[in-house]
């Protein structure tokens, strides 16, 4: 058809990642077993890649990327910190932010709001966890409740009230 734009395969991403995972992958392999020939030891991982996809309010998928794998340029960099699986749940007067974080104790796991911004980091020997959440509207800081049960972080706010405009007389 003339005049008819051919789409991007919106997963193309994801494919191009994993063939340069696989080619890193190759690469510690190769490294892993040179060592284990001279009687050294190499431990890798764990490696933790996924997304999930949602539909957002306009209607449009968002997709979502968490682990410990990010790319940089055209090279996937494995970090220390693993981004969990975060969901959040906009009500009519509330804010709930659901994070995965298992491993952890609850004292290890910090949590800040500032403005429309929640970051949860999680220290513990074995896991690192780190994601930053952009809130979908304003909350007050001080309604915020976060509870921790078999891995699960959940943070609820109250929405502040926005004012919807203010007709002003001129005098």
């Amino acid at each position: 058809m003339a005049g008819r734009k051919e789409r991007k395969d919106p997963f193309s991403y994801f494919d191009d990642m994993i063939r340069d995972l696989e080619k890193e992958f190759e690469d510690m392999e190769r490294e892993f077993f040179e060592a284990a020939k001279k009687g050294e030891v190499k431990t890798y991982g764990p490696y933790v890649y996924g997304f999930s996809v949602t539909v957002g309010p306009d209607g449009k998928p968002v997709v979502e990327e968490f682990g410990n794998i990010k790319r940089l340029g055209n090279k996937p960099v494995i970090s220390e910190e693993r981004e969990p699986v975060v969901d959040v749940i906009e009500k009519k007067d509330e804010i709930s932010v659901v994070a995965e974080v298992p491993g952890v104790d609850k004292n290890s796991i910090k949590v800040t709001v500032d403005g429309n911004k929640l970051t949860i980091s999680a220290n513990s020997p074995d896991k690192k966890y780190y994601k930053e959440v952009e809130l979908p509207a304003k909350v007050d800081e001080n309604s915020a409740k976060a509870t921790y049960k078999n891995g699960v972080l959940e943070v609820t706010f109250k929405k502040i009230e926005t004012s919807s405009g203010k007709e002003i007389k001129v005098e």
